[in-house]
């Protein structure tokens, strides 16, 4: 009987298998950009290759690399017109299928994984205005992260290495805990956390968590290996599971509350959203679903916690770098008369402001961008590209079904557009902006609830423990580097297992 399935098996993926192969060969030998020069493979960290591959092919190029099994080579572009272009034409260039369903499995149905009207429907919950009423829920925990650093550095007779890193993410954890879902992590009370032992393993710099996302990555891209588990799956689905479990939760627990006291006062984006989906002048197609509200809980773990937790490491660590700039923030923010400021009182703080764009110019969160022209566009260059055969091209025609990468970090740090000192932090470089640089594009329908939870989070600590500590570097200059993931995590290199982490010396500012 086994030996009677076994053949038809085996024949139907032989055919899946030639069938892919052909089509393959079909988009290779028909794609206008058949013709792009580029790197025959791509490998390692995108931030660490990009530069080279610029240098030697120029902002518009092809490489092949494991998304070569989804039909077509991908082009890389960090021609600024091109990524407006794609930027603006959302409704064109969307996460690719393969991209969204990866994505989804961790996520579900959230904002991250969301496109067009999708989207537009979940976001409106998640403005200023509602970020306005929970920067109190920032302050309070930066000065309780504050605190336990000063109490650990008197134990220490007046400075310690401290890896903040592990430190912010619980910190940020007890954040998006309290100001999410009026939930308490206790995190910085060092709590043991299920969910936060989860989250370091899936996102470990380690081969077998860069091995598991390869995986994962490949499923999404062919179906029948959706039938094997792979490696790491453990992990993934404990870590899924887990935030599902605590999102239904919190859902139900929320509901509940709201329907016996309605506009009781809670401000958590959970409260916001799920009073903001049963307001009576909503009408019904316009409402999301239990499970679309259930699956922005781990976009809130995501963007509130991981994202904001690794860029404030990487803040800390560039002050620590740049001791000039560390000085001349604390002095603008020690002309702050209160230590709890509003989110008002962050923003007009004009330096504070200069040090946060400049970790995010530098230190961006997510590496890189991709996306995929869901119908056949042309797409503008700012430069003229030259093919192998000499032809000059002010645009580049654009087949549906073509991947597109956007090197955001390539782009950021670029000499042509913010000049030879592109690489380093340098916060006085926002006061007069180069030209150049003004055509970046610095907004996209996606930059939602993350990007601004981020920006007024990590103001919020930056505040708390730029005045009352020193930060110095605890390893030699070049010591740390980045982890070869899309979000930019720091490592301690000369490390063999390059463990992810930010130890800095932090002593007591003492005021003279």
């Amino acid at each position: 009987m086994i030996s009677q399935l076994f053949l038809p098996i085996l024949g139907t993926l032989l055919c899946y298998v030639v069938f892919h192969v052909l089509q393959l060969l079909y988009y290779d030998l028909t794609s206008p950009l058949r013709n792009m020069v580029g790197p025959k493979w791509r490998y390692g960290d995108d931030a660490l290759v990009t530069d080279k591959w610029r240098q030697e092919f120029g902002p518009n190029f092809m490489f092949r690399g494991m998304k070569r099994i989804d039909k077509v080579r991908e082009l890389h572009t960090s021609d600024i017109k091109a990524i407006a272009h794609i930027i603006s034409h959302s409704n064109v260039y969307r996460k690719a299928p393969f991209a969204l369903y990866t994505a989804r499995r961790l996520f579900g149905n959230g904002i991250l994984t969301s496109e067009l009207d999708v989207h537009k429907r979940q976001n409106p919950a998640f403005g200023p205005a509602q970020i306005r009423l929970m920067s109190d829920v920032f302050v309070d925990k930066a000065s309780q992260l504050r605190d336990i650093w000063d109490a650990q550095i008197t134990a220490d007779d007046g400075n310690t290495t401290i890896e903040v890193l592990a430190w912010l993410r619980r910190m940020t954890l007890d954040v998006i805990g309290e100001a999410g879902f009026n939930y308490q992590f206790d995190g910085l009370k060092q709590k043991p956390n299920e969910l936060n032992q989860l989250f370091g393993q899936l996102f470990a710099n380690s081969r077998a968590s860069q091995r598991a996302a390869a995986w994962r990555l490949s499923q999404g891209m062919i179906p029948f290996l959706r039938l094997f588990p792979g490696p790491g799956s453990k992990v993934f689905e404990a870590a899924r599971t887990k935030m599902f479990k605590i999102g239904n939760e919190l859902v139900e627990r929320t509901k509940a509350a709201e329907s016996a006291e309605p506009f009781s006062g809670r401000r958590d984006l959970l409260s916001l959203l799920i009073r903001a989906n049963v307001a009576t002048d909503i009408p019904e197609h316009q409402r999301l679903t239990n499970e679309e509200v259930i699956g922005q809980i781990p976009t809130f773990f995501i963007a509130g916690h991981e994202t904001t937790s690794t860029a404030s490491s990487w803040a800390l660590h560039a002050l620590s770098v740049n001791r000039e700039a560390q000085t001349k923030l604390r002095e603008e923010l020690l002309t702050v008369e209160t230590d709890t400021p509003t989110m008002d009182e962050l923003n007009s703080l004009v330096y504070l402001e200069w040090v946060v764009r400049e970790t995010m110019r530098v230190h961006s969160p997510l590496v890189f961008a991709g996306r995929m022209a869901m119908e056949d566009d042309v797409l503008p260059l700012s430069k003229p590209y030259i093919d192998p055969n000499g032809g000059v091209h002010d645009s580049l025609p654009i087949p549906k079904g073509q991947l597109v990468h956007i090197p955001i970090l390539a782009v950021n740090t670029d000499p042509e557009i913010w000049g030879p000192d592109a690489a380093e932090f340098r916060p006085e470089r926002w006061e007069h902006v180069p030209e150049a640089a003004k055509a970046v594009p610095g907004a996209s329908p996606h930059n939602c609830i993350g990007f601004r939870f981020t920006l007024v989070e990590q103001k919020a600590l930056l505040f708390a423990l730029i005045r009352a500590f020193e930060f110095e570097m605890a390893v030699p200059k070049g010591g740390i580097g980045r982890s070869p993931t899309p979000l930019q995590r720091p490592v301690v290199l000369g490390n063999k297992e390059k463990i992810i982490q930010m130890p800095l010396i932090v002593k007591r500012y003492l005021k003279t």
